[in-house]
């Protein structure tokens, strides 16, 4: 199972991982708190001293559109906010 998906990276997460030495990723919904932070250390080499995990409900879309009124929905999604040790870092911005 793949826990990670991606990483979140917003303005207010960059602030609170500046501040708090937090960072978020989106994560599979099936995931608990212990797998979410063996799998950021196994590959990102931190230690994560917290794990707070959070589920976004999927909310109902429409739109008038050319050929008629369409509805869905956008995807649930489970967000993990891991708060790392003193002194770790996580750099996304290394890849680019």
């Amino acid at each position: 199972m793949n826990i990670i998906i991606k990483p979140i990276i917003t303005e207010k997460m960059t602030s609170m991982e500046d501040k708090l030495n937090r960072v978020a990723f989106v994560v599979d919904r099936r995931a608990n708190k212990i797998e979410i932070a063996n799998a950021i250390k196994e590959l990102y080499g931190v230690t994560p001293i917290s794990v707070n995990t959070l589920i976004r409900p999927g909310k109902a879309k429409s739109r008038y559109t050319k050929s008629g009124y369409m509805r869905g929905r956008t995807n649930i999604v489970k967000k993990a906010i891991i708060t790392l040790a003193e002194g770790d870092k996580i750099d996304f911005y290394s890849n680019i």
